[in-house]
């Protein structure tokens, strides 16, 4: 048996806060870091940039994820 995950306590998020709150936080979050990612690749050596690129690749997914779900709990 496993025990249950102990957030750490130094960050924390409000347990009244809705799902829909969250979720558009998510994405907020992962569009800036996608962006960030994509502005500081385009100063990195060819193959640095790539790989950073790779990583913003992967963020952009996770953004179009959290969306997905946005539009699946409100339709348009």
């Amino acid at each position: 048996m496993t025990n249950p995950r102990k957030p750490n306590p130094f960050f924390h998020v409000a347990p009244d806060i809705d799902n829909r709150t969250l979720l558009e936080y998510a994405s907020v979050s992962l569009a800036s870091a996608s962006a960030m990612a994509s502005d500081f690749a385009r100063n990195l050596k060819e193959s640095d940039g790539h790989i950073l690129l790779g990583i913003q690749q992967s963020i952009m997914l996770g953004e179009m994820a959290v969306n997905r779900v946005l539009d699946n709990l409100d339709p348009p």
